[in-house]
């Protein structure tokens, strides 16, 4: 595999599941794997969990790990052919990317959506712009529309925690004080479809995602009635995709509580606003399942690694 930069990397992702749940079990056993490896993790926005993660993943496979926050620690960077660079901007990513290529073997780079401009976030101008000028596999640790690391989690966490073969999963909008961007739900739609489930997505009338992406997914617009007989209920605010990243609807009456979850799993990416998008009766429940979430995003990631290592291990 050359690169993660959606799930529609993932040739088959049941096998992978099942290979990362093998790696939870033993996450050192392929430690020679990433010897004399380094990995640069590029972030261009805040993290946690992706930092974390993605830092042990791979150190469990031997690699050594470089981390830069080029917000605040590299140059502003030109995206643009062409460009006459004598405003804001210092470097540009033609060279920074084939300099990023001489020192680390692996790149895997966090950029967020701006909100502002769909063509250009559509158009993945910081990982395509890397993906264009590096000379080595790139990893997405979330991108303007996508987020498969995440996805991928939350795959090996729903296969480890469901009870029935086709299991009913409930992708819910709840309210938030920001514009956020689409990202965590477009994976986790891409990867629901490549899942043997009764999958349903709610939300209020406005915050329809890109047809694109959700194409032949059930959508509901009664939140109550899509989380009737919920096995899995994963709460996400996103901003308007027609109206683009605009907040038309605040209602508190989308906030996910015990009473709307009954007895279904209750699923975040984290990090997530208690008391707004969900009450503290669900997070603090044994219901809900945000710390497994978290936790295996380390295998996400272990295993995007892993089949990358493997790829340049054939060369």
């Amino acid at each position: 595999m050359k690169n993660y930069l959606s799930i529609s990397d993932i040739d088959n992702l049941s096998e992978w599941v099942k290979e990362a749940q093998k790696l939870k079990a033993n996450p050192k056993a392929d430690k020679k794997l990433g010897a004399d490896k380094t990995i640069c993790l590029l972030f261009f926005n805040n993290s946690l969990r992706t930092r974390l993660s993605t830092q042990k993943a791979a150190m469990n496979l031997g690699m050594e790990v470089m981390v830069m926050n080029f917000g605040n620690e590299g140059w502003a960077l030109e995206y643009g052919d062409g460009t006459i660079m004598n405003q804001n901007t210092s470097e540009h990513i033609k060279e920074a990317a084939q300099v990023v290529s001489q020192f680390c073997d692996i790149v895997a780079i966090r950029a967020f959506a701006s909100l502002t401009d769909k063509e250009q976030d559509e158009a993945e101008v910081v990982l395509n712009g890397f993906k264009k000028y590096t000379s080595i596999p790139i990893v997405n640790m979330e991108s303007s529309v996508g987020h498969p690391l995440q996805a991928l989690a939350d795959a090996i966490t729903m296969e480890e925690q469901k009870t029935k073969v086709k299991p009913k999963v409930v992708l819910s909008w709840a309210p938030h004080p920001k514009a956020l961007p689409h990202a965590v739900a477009n994976s986790f739609v891409e990867m629901m479809q490549l899942q043997e489930a009764d999958f349903v997505i709610t939300h209020p009338e406005g915050y329809e995602l890109n047809e694109a992406i959700s194409k032949n997914t059930t959508i509901e617009y009664d939140q109550k009635k899509a989380l009737e007989n919920a096995d899995f209920v994963y709460v996400k605010n996103w901003s308007s995709y027609t109206d683009y990243g605009n907040v038309s609807n605040q209602d508190s009456n989308w906030m996910m509580t015990m009473e709307k979850l009954g007895s279904a799993k209750f699923m975040h990416c984290l990090p997530v606003r208690r008391n707004v998008v969900v009450e503290d009766a669900v997070l603090d429940s044994e219901q809900s399942l945000v710390i497994e979430q978290a936790n295996n995003r380390t295998y996400a990631a272990q295993i995007v690694l892993k089949k990358i290592l493997e790829s340049l291990s054939k060369r």
